[in-house]
Order: structure tokens, then C-alpha cells, then sequence
């Protein structure tokens, strides 16, 4: 029996420290850059692909950075979080091939040789990856290669055009003292050294010459750690008769649901990730996947989200001549933490109904459509505040007002974004507003208190107003009619130049 060749299939993640910003709840706008400490200088560490294409790169100092692109946001650069998302990333390999290792800072490798036949040729199987990781707002190249070196290689230096030889000494990491010693010998390409004798690799240039092209060329193995398969508890039920109604795959995806739930009590875990395969006579497998914002052990929540799912379809389920199997996998499974009802009623059964019209909503419309707001740090009203998906998140809490207080809250529930101009008549150019015009219609202040000043954030200034560049002094302020306002001057009173401008920003309840 013939033994099918190993091949190797590279992925490599050039921007993904600034992808992970990317896919961050609040997402910088480009340009922008990761910068790390270096002796007492700040250089960069990664950079986005439009800073990239500017010409910054890793190791440039901020300061040049900036005086290149003054517009250019940094950000601290987390190793940590990047490893993070790496093994995140990993999982979805996990569904092509049992075989895979991260390769830090930025790659990953997948053994695919035993799995390719089964989504079409290694092409095909790269192209379904690569998209999947696209759809996570990854960018990624891939490449393949007999050896995990090569393909490694390969995808890192695609002017090679996939041929080992083309590859540069520089693929070896030999350093660069090696390396220069190299190209001063004539040997600038990998087919340059493989032309040469081994004993003379190893004298003049050192053993690790000699192993590194050996495991380019698969004449050496390569120590890889490859990480556990994920056991997914899957539960599974055969017809002897094909069903021939979708409402009675319905029934058996509820006994295998509970099932399910019966099996992570066990393992004190909930489900947050399921997927449903109906497989049907002629051979057609349909799927379908839902996920939970929180771990849950409970089956009719569960089957309502796969009703749900099932009613989204662009298709209707479609039995055909019928489904013989039914197959529940786990696709993830989290710590279930126990609650006695009598105890944690009230805020928390809320909480949980809340959560349940949360998922629903996100298996109809998206879970990337569903936002809700965050306290952000930051001292400006309009950035005080970010977007967070709202699935999986848990409500963070607002302080309008302080704690065992019946003062007015300090901030407005409603907010004008951008706030809006108003004309502003005070007693004093620097005082409180005595009435002011906003859209067209007058308002007399009878009641005021303030300013309370608010400076502008000088590490991110722009041009403009409200950009965060000036000073700005807040009121709150009562007209005749009862109704309530937050205005803010914009700078400050300085005689001889203009006057500064008016804004309101928010209305109170």
C-alpha cells in the first residue's frame, strides 16, 4: 500500500496585532500602530497594512513614526493577547485536520495529507480555511510544502513562487552574521546550498547550518508540538424509518438535546455552541448552528433557538425522501455555575429572560448586529461610551449620579452626536447662559449650576472645536418651561479675539 506524502499547509497572520485592535469593540481607525518600550524609547512592534503601506514598519521609534504620518494612533502592544487570539484561532483548524501546531508569534501549521480528499484537494480545503478566518477579520496568507519548514518558508517569502530552492538564506535564521557570511561566499538562495557538499556547509558556516536545511528539505524531522484534538461531545440517533416531516427531526434534535444537557451537568458545564446535522437518504448533509450568549443546560431554550434558526433559512428544510440520522455536537462547552433560584431571583431572572430574547435575536438578524453600550475610559462625554456585541457580554454599570444620592444625575441619558450650535446670550462673556436659541426656538434659564470644566484630551488633539483641542465649561441649566439642558462653551474668553462657541449636548429626563 502506497504512503500518501506529508503536506504541510502554512497560515500566516502578517497584521495580527492589528487585527486583534481590529475586531476590538471600539476599532481604530487607520493608520495606527502597536509600540513597545525599548531601553527609553517607544518603537514600533506591529504596525496595520495602511500604516504599512506609508512605510512604517517594526523597530521604528514613535517619534520618527509620527514625524512621517502625523495622524498615525498607537497603541500598547500586547504579546499576551496576541497568543490569545492565536490559540483562538487554531480551533477552526481543528475542524480540517487533527494534526496542527501553532507556530509563535504569527502561523499556524496543519498536517493535512489524511484530510484533503475529504473537502476536495488541498486547494479547496485552504480556500474554505482561509474564508472561515476572513469572516473572524483575520488577514492571512497560506502555502504548502513537504516539510513544515517549507511551507513555512514558502508563504513567508511568496517571490519564491513555491519552489524551495528560490527560497533566501535568510529562511535558515542562521543570524546575520551567518547570513552575511553566506552572500559574501556567492550563496544568496537555498539551491546555491544544496549544491554544496554538507561537510563544507558544516565547517565554514556551523552544525545549525546544516540541521535548518535539513528540516527545510524534510532530510531532518522538526520537533513540533501540536495541540490536543478538542473532544466535542456529540450524541447521535439512527432511523430504522426516515422521517419525512421536519417536525419530527424536531422531536429527535429535543431528545438529543436533552441527552446533551443531562451529560455537561455531569461535567459541570453549558452549552454555548451546538451544531445539528440531518442527514438525509441520498446522501445531502444540512446543518445548522446556534450559540448561546451564556452557558445553558436547558433543552427548550436551546430548541428555541434552533426553531429560530430553522425559521431564518432562505431554504426551508427540506426532508427529500427523508432523514435517516441525527447528529447534536458540542461545539463549545463552558463552567456552568449553579444558582439556587430562591436566593438569586429578581435582578437575575431578568438578567436571564434578557439574555434569552438576546440569543434569539442574534440566531435571526446576527450576533455582530446586536450592540449594547459600555462605560469607556475616558473623561470626554463622547468617548465615555463604546460598543460592545451583545451576545456573551454582560451589562456593565452606569453611575449617573453618585451612590445614596438624590442629586439631578450629572449626565444626560440622551446625548447629541455631534452636540449642536447654539446662539448663547450670557450677563458676562465668561458667565453662565442667561437664555440661548436653539433650533429657532428661545429659551429664558432660570436655573444654572456650573461650569464644570472638562479639558481636552491632549495626547489625541485635532483641529476643530469639538475635536478634543479646547477647553471645555459645562452647565446645567432649567429653562421657564421646566425643561432641562447640558450646555458647554467651547475655549475660552479671551478678550480681543472671538467669542468662544456654544454646544448643546445632552437633555435630561
Amino acid at each position: 500500500m502506497t504512503q500518501t506524502p506529508p503536506m504541510w499547509l502554512a497560515l500566516l497572520f502578517p497584521f495580527l496585532p492589528a487585527d486583534r485592535v481590529r475586531r476590538s469593540a471600539s476599532p481604530a481607525e487607520p493608520p495606527f500602530a502597536l509600540v513597545h518600550r525599548v531601553g527609553n524609547a517607544q518603537r514600533l512592534a506591529a504596525v496595520c497594512p495602511d500604516a504599512s503601506s506609508l512605510g512604517l514598519g517594526p523597530g521604528l521609534p514613535l517619534a520618527d513614526a509620527r514625524a512621517r504620518v502625523p495622524s498615525l494612533a498607537s497603541f500598547a502592544h500586547d504579546p499576551v493577547a496576541d497568543a490569545r487570539l492565536l490559540r483562538a484561532l487554531s480551533r477552526l483548524g481543528h475542524d480540517f485536520t487533527p494534526s496542527l501546531a501553532i507556530e509563535p508569534p504569527d502561523a499556524l501549521l496543519l498536517e493535512i495529507s489524511g484530510s484533503a480528499h475529504l473537502f476536495g484537494g488541498p486547494d479547496r480545503l485552504a480556500a474554505r480555511l482561509v474564508a472561515r478566518l476572513e469572516r473572524q477579520g483575520m488577514l492571512v496568507r497560506s502555502g504548502f510544502g513537504p516539510t513544515p519548514d517549507a511551507a513555512l518558508s514558502l508563504v513567508r517569502f511568496p517571490q519564491a513562487g513555491g519552489d524551495i530552492g528560490k527560497l533566501p538564506v535568510a529562511v535558515l535564521c542562521l543570524g546575520e552574521a551567518a547570513e552575511r557570511g553566506l552572500r559574501r561566499a556567492g550563496l544568496k538562495r537555498v539551491e546555491d546550498l544544496l549544491r554544496q557538499p554538507a561537510s563544507t556547509i558544516a565547517a565554514r558556516f556551523g552544525k545549525g547550518a546544516l540541521l535548518a536545511l535539513g528540516r527545510l528539505t524534510g532530510e531532518m524531522p522538526r520537533p513540533l508540538r501540536l495541540r490536543p484534538f478538542p473532544a466535542r461531545l456529540h450524541f447521535e440517533e439512527r432511523l430504522a424509518e426516515p422521517l419525512l416531516c421536519a417536525e419530527g427531526a424536531r422531536l429527535v434534535l429535543q431528545r438529543l438535546l436533552a441527552r446533551a444537557c443531562i451529560r455537561l451537568a455531569r461535567r459541570g458545564r453549558g452549552a454555548r455552541s451546538l451544531k445539528a446535522e440531518l442527514f438525509r437518504t441520498d446522501g445531502a448533509v444540512q446543518a445548522l448552528i446556534v450559540e448561546s450568549g451564556r452557558p445553558s443546560r436547558d433543552p427548550a431554550a436551546l430548541l428555541r433557538l434552533f426553531d429560530e434558526r430553522i425559521e431564518t433559512l432562505a431554504d426551508p428544510l427540506d426532508p427529500g425522501f427523508g432523514y435517516d440520522r441525527l447528529r447534536l455536537l458540542i461545539l463549545r462547552a463552558d463552567p456552568f455555575d449553579e444558582l439556587q433560584p430562591g436566593l438569586a431571583a429578581g435582578a437575575d431572572g431578568e438578567a436571564q429572560a434578557l439574555d434569552d430574547v438576546i440569543d434569539r435575536l442574534a440566531v435571526r438578524f446576527g450576533a455582530h448586529r446586536l450592540l449594547r453600550l459600555a462605560p469607556a475610559d475616558s473623561h470626554l462625554p463622547e468617548r465615555s461610551e463604546r460598543r460592545q456585541i451583545a451576545q456573551g457580554s454582560r451589562p456593565a454599570p452606569w453611575r449617573l449620579r453618585p451612590e445614596n444620592s438624590t442629586d439631578p444625575p450629572d449626565r444626560p441619558l440622551f446625548m447629541f452626536d455631534p452636540p449642536e450650535p447654539i446662539e448663547v446670550l450670557a450677563e458676562v462673556p465668561d458667565g453662565p447662559p442667561h437664555r440661548f436659541r436653539w433650533r429657532r426656538t428661545q429659551h429664558r434659564v432660570t436655573l444654572v449650576e456650573g461650569p464644570e470644566r472638562i479639558a481636552p484630551e491632549w495626547w489625541r488633539l485635532k483641529s476643530g472645536a469639538l475635536s478634543g483641542g479646547r477647553t471645555r465649561d459645562y452647565w446645567r441649566v432649567e429653562d421657564a418651561d421646566g425643561r432641562r439642558f447640558w450646555l458647554f462653551r467651547a475655549g475660552m474668553y479671551e478678550e480681543g479675539k472671538a467669542l468662544p462657541a456654544w454646544y448643546l449636548h445632552g437633555l435630561f429626563a
